[in-house]
């Protein structure tokens, strides 16, 4: 990989759905089928209960700020083109939290509690990114 390139997604068994569903512009999560939990990231058994009967839901693609920081110098120079940058955790409409980074917005606009929908990327022909842009 060039220093140019922002690294990809290489998914694995457990976490292919989620990936798949990204490439589809979809947000789908895992639900647990014994405690009807949903969570982030995806893995094999579900962290509330240890079931692994486990099943996929789309996800409606909203929720809100829960944190998030400014990022004014790139982890690579593959990711200079995109500072200033906001990454947040923001909490899903079905509960989870996952990170991602925050578009669509001035760094200057993001708020804790600001309610944002998912947005994608399309990296190339194998990968997309889920980022949230303001409601």
């Amino acid at each position: 990989m060039s220093e140019e390139q922002r690294p990809v997604p290489i998914p694995d068994p457990g976490t292919a759905p989620y990936w798949e569903g990204t490439r589809e512009h979809r947000l789908k999560l895992p639900k647990c089928e014994d405690c009807g939990k949903v969570h982030f990231y995806p893995r094999s058994v579900c962290p509330h209960c240890g079931s692994a009967r486990l099943t996929w839901i789309e996800a409606c693609g909203r929720g809100s700020v829960y944190s998030f920081t400014v990022v004014h110098r790139p982890p690579s120079p593959a990711f200079k083109p995109l500072v200033p940058y906001v990454v947040a955790v923001v909490t899903l409409d079905e509960g989870p939290h996952l990170m991602t980074r925050i578009g669509g917005c001035s760094t200057d606009d993001v708020r804790i509690g600001m309610p944002v929908q998912v947005a994608w990327e399309d990296i190339d022909s194998t990968a997309t990114l889920p980022y949230f842009i303001p409601q």
